[in-house]
């Protein structure tokens, strides 16, 4: 796989409307009539804009799995960062570094994690987003129809030295009387098919496949850690954003 070279990168997000694209996708996953409605540009505009951000591997396409018909954009900031920093370190080594900022969080809000069942990608996140932010945010997970917190889930957490054993799955109907601040889903069968979640507040979607769907014992653990991986780059970067209060 060519990657693309450090002026392509710079020029690639040099553009207005491809910009506005990255920052959107830095947030969460979108499809394209959303991505229009946000960006109040023209259809055609932003599909071409797209594939010029797809060729140039910094923004990657899926079907949903809701129903397979849907297209969803991601972006994989860890993957931006590393070209970025490149690109910068081309024009001179000063600029490949990163600081370290204060880990205090200037903001803390209420995080609700929703998948369908409430045993894998929720819960998951839930302790990561628990872990990762030194227990300053209340994090809870819940799902449309709650099962069990599946076993690979747990091995996953163990083996990243986070204990998700106390959790347990929970519906909507657990959550009564609670409000959240920021709802994130993390299938896509929970955002399409269960629009409303409790609390009104803002509404973020990471698309992820489900691991527990696959049947192969080895792959579908190396799915699971895909997964958790996935999971703590989105998490570390949000959590980035409550630090530096963007």
């Amino acid at each position: 796989m060519n990657f693309p070279t450090p002026h392509q990168v710079i020029k690639l997000l040099a553009h207005d409307l491809r910009w506005q694209i990255i920052q959107a996708l830095a947030v969460g996953d979108y499809r394209v009539n959303e991505l229009v409605t946000l960006v109040d540009q023209p259809l055609n505009l932003v599909s071409y804009h797209l594939k010029q951000l797809r060729d140039g591997q910094l923004v990657v396409a899926r079907r949903s799995e809701a129903d397979g018909r849907d297209t969803y954009y991601s972006l994989d900031l860890d993957h931006l960062g590393a070209l970025y920093r490149e690109a910068g370190a081309a024009i001179h080594p000063a600029l490949a570094g990163t600081a370290e900022g204060d880990s205090s969080l200037k903001s803390r809000p209420d995080i609700l994690f929703v998948c369908t069942h409430n045993s894998a990608r929720s819960q998951m996140a839930e302790g990561l987003m628990r872990t990762l932010s030194d227990g300053q945010l209340v994090v809870n997970s819940a799902g449309s129809r709650p099962s069990h917190i599946h076993p690979d889930a747990i091995r996953t957490m163990d083996a990243l030295g986070i204990d998700i054993r106390s959790q347990h799955a929970k519906g909507f109907d657990d959550l009564a009387g609670q409000s959240f601040d920021t709802v994130i889903t993390v299938c896509d069968r929970a955002r399409e098919i269960c629009p409303v979640f409790p609390g009104e507040g803002q509404h973020i979607h990471w698309g992820l496949p489900d691991p527990a769907a696959i049947e192969d014992e080895a792959a579908r653990q190396q799915a699971f850690a895909d997964t958790a991986y996935r999971l703590q780059t989105r998490i570390q970067h949000f959590l980035q954003d409550l630090k530096t209060g963007d």
